[in-house]
C-alpha cells in the first residue's frame, strides 16, 4: 500500500493525550461525533467545550488524576464526549459493556474500585455507586451538573490537558462481569498509542473523512479503531445508535460512506451467505459461472455491488474480533475483494497481526504488527502448531488485583501468552489452528466465558454437570442429570425434555445478551473427566 499522504503521528510525538490537544485545535470547526438517524451532532470545538466543562465537574466532585471513572452506555455521541473528558483528564477509564446485568455492572465498578460511573438512565436503575447521568450530565444524587455556558469561549489555543507516563494505567477493560473471574486488564497508554500509530501507518484516513462506528465502544477492537484512532486524525464518526442488523448497517454505509470498514465476521457473513449465496446457486447462475469467461464477469458484478453495499469508498474491509467463515473467505478471496482479516486480544489493546489487503495470505490473521513481535511455542513454528506467543509495546501490564493470572499470562521475558494454537509461514503469515484457552469468541466479536455460562446453569439444582460449546454462531448448554436427580426434582426424562426451553430462559436471563445459550442438550453419561475431576472438554462439540 503506498504511503498515505496526511499523517498525524510525527517520530516525535510521545503522548497519546497530546495528539488529543493537536486534534482538537487542528479540526476546531470540522464535525467530530455525530448520532446517525438523530441529527445530534458535535463539533471539534463542541467537543473541546463540552471535555472543559467536565473537567469542572470531575474537580467539583473531588475526581483526581489516576482515579478510576467508569463509562457504561449504549454507542453515542455522550459516550465518546465522557470518555475524552475522562482520559484527557488523566482518570484511568473503566469501559463496561452494555449488554452486561445491572449485577455485573455493580460488580465491575466495586472490583474497579470507580469513583464515578457515567451511564444511561437504565444502567443507574439498582446500581449502588456515584452515578452521572450521560444524558443530560448531571448527578443523580448530588446538586452537581455542568454548566452548559461555561467555557463558551474557549479557542484552540486554550486547549491543555493532562500529561501521561507511556507505562501508567490508561484504560481497565474487563474481560468479565464475573465477581468470582473478574479480568480487568490493565492497559497502559503506550498500548493506546501504539495501537493508533500502527493504525496511522497502516491506513490513509485523513480529517474531515466519514467513519461507521458499529462495534462496542467498551470492546477494545472497536473502540480502538472505529472510535479514537478515527477521532486522533480528525475523523467525522457517525454513531450506529440502533442494533446493527444487515439492513441497518447497509443502509448506514451508503448514507455514510466510510473511508474503512471495520466489522466482525458476523456482518459480512450474513450478507454473503443469506444474499449472495442463494443467487449463485440458483441454475442460471451456475451454468453462467461453469463457463470462464461468464464467471469472471458475474463475479466482478457481485463483488461491485457487494462494495457499493459497503458504501463504495472504502480501501479495505477490516474483519476482526471472532473466527471468519472460511467458505465465505473463500468466496470474497475468489471475487478479489479487498478484505483482510486481523488478529489481536483485549490484552494487547488489541492488535498483533494484520497486512494489508493486497498482501494478505488467504487464511491468515496477517504478520505481527509495527511495535510486536511473534513467535510460535512449537519445535517446528511452520508445520506443528503451538501456542501463539506475543511481545511488545502493545502488552498490558497484567490483570487487575490478579497477580496469579498475570504471572500465568505473561512470562518472565514479557511474552504475552494468547492461548491461541497457531503456525507461521516463512513469510511471517500467522495461521490460527485452534485455541488452547476455553474461551470462546461470540460472533459478535465479544469475549464469552463458557465458566460463567456453566455458573448460571448449575443455579438450576437439578442439573448435575454442565458444559458449554460452541457451534457456529451458537453456543449450545450440554448437561447430564442423573435419575435420582429427576426423581428428586419429580420429573421423568421426558417431561425434562418438555422443560428445556423454559430452563433456557431461566438461564439467559442471568446473562447478558451476547453469552445467551441457544439450546440445552441433556447427555446420557456423567462427561469424562480428568483425575482431578475436571471435566475433559476437548472431547466435546
Amino acid at each position: 500500500m503506498a504511503k498515505a499522504k496526511y499523517r498525524v503521528f510525527q517520530p516525535t510525538d510521545t503522548s497519546i493525550i497530546g495528539m488529543m490537544e493537536t486534534t482538537l485545535q487542528r479540526n476546531w470547526e470540522r464535525p467530530c461525533v455525530t448520532n446517525y438517524g438523530t441529527g445530534e451532532s458535535y463539533t471539534y470545538g463542541d467537543t473541546a467545550k463540552m471535555i472543559a466543562r467536565l473537567h469542572q465537574l470531575f474537580k467539583q466532585l473531588g475526581i483526581e488524576p489516576g482515579n478510576k471513572i467508569a463509562l457504561c452506555d449504549k454507542n453515542n455521541a455522550h459516550w465518546a464526549l465522557s470518555f475524552f473528558a475522562a482520559f484527557s483528564y488523566g482518570a484511568v477509564v473503566v469501559p463496561i459493556l452494555s449488554e452486561f446485568s445491572i449485577e455485573q455492572i455493580q460488580n465491575i465498578y466495586n472490583h474497579s474500585e470507580s469513583v464515578l460511573i457515567i451511564c444511561g438512565e437504565k444502567y443507574a436503575q439498582g446500581l449502588q455507586a456515584r452515578i452521572l447521568n450521560i444524558a443530560n450530565f448531571t448527578m443523580r444524587e448530588e446538586p452537581l451538573s455542568i454548566d452548559m455556558e461555561a467555557f463558551n469561549d474557549l479557542q484552540p489555543s486554550d486547549v491543555h490537558f493532562f500529561r501521561e507516563n507511556p507505562d501508567d494505567l490508561a484504560l481497565l477493560s474487563y474481560t468479565s462481569g464475573s465477581t468470582g473471574r473478574s479480568k480487568g486488564v490493565m492497559l497502559p497508554y503506550r498500548s493506546i498509542w501504539s495501537n493508533c500509530h500502527f493504525a496511522d501507518e497502516v491506513l490513509d484516513f485523513k480529517p474531515g473523512d466519514n467513519t461507521l462506528s458499529i462495534l462496542p465502544l467498551a470492546h477494545m477492537y472497536g473502540f480502538a479503531y472505529d472510535f479514537f484512532f478515527a477521532f486522533n486524525i480528525g475523523c467525522h464518526i457517525h454513531f450506529l445508535t440502533k442494533t446493527p442488523s444487515p439492513h441497518v448497517v447497509i443502509k448506514a454505509f451508503n448514507e455514510i460512506k466510510p473511508v474503512v470498514v471495520i466489522v466482525v465476521p458476523l456482518i459480512l457473513e450474513k450478507i454473503v451467505q443469506k444474499q449472495i449465496f442463494p443467487i449463485l446457486r440458483t441454475r442460471h447462475i451456475r451454468a453462467l459461472t461453469a463457463i470462464p469467461i461468464l464467471r469472471e464477469v458475474v463475479y466482478r458484478q457481485i463483488r461491485n455491488k457487494l462494495y457499493a453495499a459497503l458504501g463504495g469508498r472504502f480501501y479495505e474491509c477490516i474483519i476482526g474480533g471472532a473466527a471468519f467463515n472460511k467458505e465465505v473467505e473463500d468466496f470474497l478471496h475468489m471475487i478479489h475483494f479487498p478484505y483482510t482479516v486481523g488478529y489481536g486480544m483485549t490484552e494487547c489493546g488489541p492488535i498483533i497481526g494484520y497486512e494489508d489487503w493486497k498482501l494478505f495470505s488467504v487464511g491468515s490473521c496477517g504478520k505481527s504488527a509495527p511495535r510486536m513481535e511473534v513467535k510460535i511455542d512449537s519445535p517446528d513454528p511452520q508445520h506443528t502448531p503451538g501456542e501463539i506467543l506475543a511481545k511488545g509495546m502493545n502488552v498490558m501490564l497484567g490483570y487487575y488485583k490478579n497477580e496469579q493470572e498475570t504471572l500465568d499470562t505473561i512470562d518472565e521475558e514479557g511474552w504475552i501468552h494468547t492461548g491461541d494454537l497457531g503456525t507461521i509461514d516463512k513469510n511471517g503469515n500467522i495461521f490460527i489452528r485452534g485455541r488452547k484457552k476455553t474461551m470462546l469468541l461470540g460472533a459478535n466479536g465479544q469475549n464469552v466465558y463458557p465458566e460463567e455460562i456453566e455458573d448460571a446453569i448449575m443455579t438450576h439444582t437439578l442439573f448435575e454437570e454442565s458444559l458449554v460449546v460452541q457451534r457456529g454462531e451458537k453456543l449450545v448448554a450440554l448437561v447430564y442429570v442423573s435419575e435420582p436427580a429427576l426423581e428428586r426434582h419429580g420429573l421423568t426424562h421426558d417431561t425434562l425434555l418438555q422443560n428445556l426451553d423454559t430452563y433456557k430462559r431461566q438461564i439467559n436471563s442471568y446473562l447478558p445478551a451476547f453469552a445467551n445459550i441457544a439450546s440445552i442438550e441433556v447427555q446420557k453419561q456423567e462427561f469424562e473427566k480428568t483425575p482431578k475431576r475436571s471435566i475433559r472438554r476437548y472431547l466435546y462439540k
